[in-house]
C-alpha cells in the first residue's frame, strides 16, 4: 500500500497545499485562498475541504495519510499552538486539535513558516547533506530558520531564528518595524537596501546609473552593481557588510556548517553570496571562517516540503 502526506504552507494571500509521497516526492500541488475574514475562522475549514477532496479525486483512504504537516507565518509552540498570527487574524489558536477533528487525521504538525522554509532546504533544497545549518529569507524583511542535528531550534518563545532583528548599529535613530533600533532587516531587506540606495543617491552627486532609474528598486541596485556601477557596488558592499557581521556573530554561538541564502533577494545569486562571504571571512571566529555559504533552490516550495518533512 502506498502511503503520503500533506505539506501545507499558510501564506496571508495564498495557501499551499502539497501532496508528498512516503519517500518525499512532490505528487501534486496547488493553492486555495486565504479566507482572513472573521478572524480567519474559514482558513483550516477550507485547508480541510480541499485535502479531502484531492484525496477523493486521487482515491487515497484515510489509512494511507501518515500526517499533515502545516507552517504558518507566526510564532508556534509545542508543534501545534500557534500563539498570535495578525497576518491571518488569529490568537492562540491549537491547530493541530481543529485540524485533527476537521480531518480525522491523527498526526498533524505545525511549525513556523521560516522554520518550515529552512527544514525544507536541509532536506531537499540547497542545504541538502547538511544538518547544522542556518537559513536566511532575504525579502520585504529578514527572517530566518536555525537546525540542529536536523531538526528545527524554535527557541524557548518562539523566536529563535529572528536574524532580521540582530542589532548592528547601536547608533541608528530610525525604528525598526519591530519597534527597536538599528536591527540588520533595516540595511539588508529589499525595503533596507533601497532605502540606503537612496540615501546615498541624495548625499552625492556622484553619476550614478541607478539616476537613471523611473522606479528604484532593490533588483535595479544588483543590475547597475553587476554592470560595473561604482555607487551600486558601493551600497552592496555595504550591505554585504552587515550581513557578513551578523553571520559572524550567529557562528560564534550556533557555529553551522552552512547557510543557506533564500528570498527574493536571493535572485541576485553569486554576487550577493560573495558579498556575504568577503565579509563574514573579515568578523568571523577563526574556527568558522570557512562555513559555506549557498543559495537556497527550493524557491515558494520550501515551506511545503519543510511541513511535509516534520511528518514523514
Amino acid at each position: 500500500m502506498k502511503k503520503y502526506a500533506f505539506g501545507i504552507d499558510i501564506g496571508g494571500t495564498t495557501v499551499k497545499i502539497g501532496l508528498f509521497s512516503e519517500e518525499g516526492d512532490l505528487t501534486k500541488k496547488w493553492e486555495i485562498p486565504t479566507r482572513k475574514d472573521n478572524g480567519g475562522c474559514y482558513i483550516l475549514s477550507d485547508i480541510a475541504k480541499s485535502v479531502e477532496e484531492e484525496m477523493k479525486k486521487q482515491g487515497i483512504l484515510k489509512d494511507e495519510i501518515l500526517g499533515i504537516g502545516i507552517d504558518v507565518p507566526g510564532p508556534v509552540l509545542e508543534e501545534r499552538i500557534v500563539n498570535k498570527c495578525a497576518n491571518l487574524g488569529w490568537g492562540v489558536l491549537d491547530v493541530t486539535a481543529e485540524i485533527r477533528r476537521l480531518t480525522g487525521i491523527e498526526k498533524v504538525m505545525v511549525t513556523n513558516d521560516a522554520n518550515s522554509a529552512t527544514l525544507g532546504e536541509m532536506w531537499k533544497g540547497g542545504g541538502q547533506g547538511h544538518k547544522d545549518l542556518v537559513m536566511i529569507t532575504l525579502g520585504t524583511g529578514i527572517g530566518g530558520g536555525i537546525v540542529h542535528d536536523g531538526k528545527i531550534i524554535a527557541g524557548a518563545f518562539g523566536a529563535a531564528g529572528e536574524i532580521g532583528h540582530i542589532c548592528v548599529n547601536k547608533e541608528e535613530t530610525f525604528v525598526c518595524g519591530c519597534g527597536k533600533k538599528g536591527h540588520l532587516e533595516q540595511y539588508a531587506s529589499a525595503t533596507g537596501i533601497v532605502k540606503k540606495a537612496q540615501q546615498v543617491l541624495d548625499e552625492s552627486d556622484r553619476p550614478s546609473m541607478l539616476r537613471d532609474e523611473t522606479y528604484l528598486s532593490c533588483k535595479a541596485v544588483f543590475d547597475c552593481a553587476k554592470k560595473g556601477d561604482d555607487l551600486s557596488l558601493q551600497i552592496l558592499d555595504f550591505v554585504g557588510e552587515q550581513l557578513g557581521n551578523a553571520c559572524a556573530m550567529i557562528s560564534a554561538v550556533f557555529d553551522p556548517e552552512v547557510y543557506v541564502i533564500g528570498g527574493g533577494v536571493s535572485k541576485a545569486g553569486e554576487l550577493l553570496i560573495d558579498l556575504i562571504r568577503d565579509h563574514y571571512k573579515k568578523y568571523a571566529f577563526h574556527a568558522s571562517v570557512n562555513t559555506e555559504f549557498v543559495l537556497a533552490t527550493l524557491g515558494n516550495d520550501a515551506g511545503m516540503y519543510g511541513a511535509v518533512k516534520m511528518v514523514l
